[in-house]
């Protein structure tokens, strides 16, 4: 049943979620059978103007939501449209700037030194955000005033605090309509939060603009939400006004958000405790993404990737009874 984020005065329509229904994807490109979708039966509409909390626990799928958001998980054109376009299908939505996704740090691969590792240049803070081309000047002035960006900072020898303010800035300096934001303000300190917060809200106040914010951090978020989304075990618990959040509570948004998650950690513990005493295992199977099932004789066809991940020394095809199945045995 799709649950949808409505004003008393109905908005033009910025994004629209129907029956979102995602599963990672193995090696093969497909997902594995029998595997559990990680998102299922998701339905919500926003509007323009919508300021949204996605809360929820570690591992609820916010992340992965956000991305399909942002178009970079492929799904169906009908499941999930932003603007009135298919987020992944259309990527004008995003080489214009009219759809914004922030999340996570600038990392890169290095080869045998891994994933993730934090790109450190030797470069000003000036050029990286004056290098961006087709920007309002005054728009620039301003999220450069409200993070406090020193434009003689280098990137090498700032703190990750200030780096993220660099990396912030870059990804606003256009203006957007739908703004996706995973934990962005983890690393600033309270007056860049506050400031950052107050300039995305003005934005959605005076552009019309939507942002989905999910994060764990309440802090002085408690007038900024205009929606809450609640999100469990991949599904859309709730969707409504924070109005009404307020009505069904008198505590701080932080301590309503805390009852709601410890209710499901009870409930995810009775569970267990259920399972065990029928002698089952406590928690249920799942399937590995990345593990290869089928004819083992056909194994090395479907493994597109050739096990192989880049910056590592071992093959990435789960268990190591695959390992010389790859057609890339060179280490690299």
């Amino acid at each position: 049943m799709a649950v949808k984020c409505e004003e008393q005065a109905p908005k033009p329509i910025t994004v629209e979620v129907n029956k979102l229904r995602f599963t990672y994807p193995g090696i093969d490109g497909h997902p594995p059978p029998g595997s559990t979708p990680l998102i299922d039966d998701f339905s919500v509409t926003l509007r323009s103007g919508d300021r949204c909390l996605l809360v929820g626990s570690n591992g609820a799928g916010k992340t992965t939501i956000l991305k399909i958001l942002g178009g970079k998980h492929l799904v169906e054109p009908e499941m999930v449209r932003v603007l009135g376009r298919s987020a992944f299908h259309d990527t004008a939505l995003t080489v214009s700037g009219d759809l914004c996704y922030l999340g996570g740090e600038w990392r890169r691969e290095i080869a045998f030194a891994g994933f993730e590792v934090a790109i450190q240049m030797d470069v000003s803070a000036e050029k990286m955000i004056f290098g961006v081309s087709g920007v309002d000047p005054q728009r620039r002035e301003e999220l450069i005033k409200v993070l406090g960006i020193d434009l003689s900072w280098r990137m090498h020898k700032v703190s990750d605090g200030q780096r993220r303010r660099v990396q912030i800035c870059m990804g606003l300096l256009k203006p957007f309509k739908v703004l996706l934001l995973d934990e962005i303000t983890v690393d600033l300190d309270v007056l860049a939060r506050a400031d950052l917060m107050e300039f995305l809200k003005k934005e959605c106040r005076e552009r019309g603009a939507t942002i989905v914010y999910a994060t764990h951090i309440f802090d002085g978020l408690e007038d900024w939400p205009s929606h809450i989304l609640y999100v469990a075990h991949g599904k859309l618990q709730f969707a409504m006004p924070m109005d009404k959040v307020k009505e069904m509570s008198n505590m701080s948004l932080m301590r309503t958000v805390e009852s709601w998650l410890r209710k499901e950690r009870d409930e995810d513990r009775r569970r267990r405790k259920e399972r065990k005493a029928k002698g089952l295992p406590e928690h249920e199977n799942q399937l590995e993404g990345s593990r290869v099932t089928g004819d083992p004789a056909r194994v090395a066809v479907r493994a597109l990737n050739n096990g192989w991940a880049g910056g590592r020394l071992h093959s990435t095809i789960a268990g190591e009874e695959n390992f010389v199945l790859s057609s890339n045995r060179v280490l690299r």
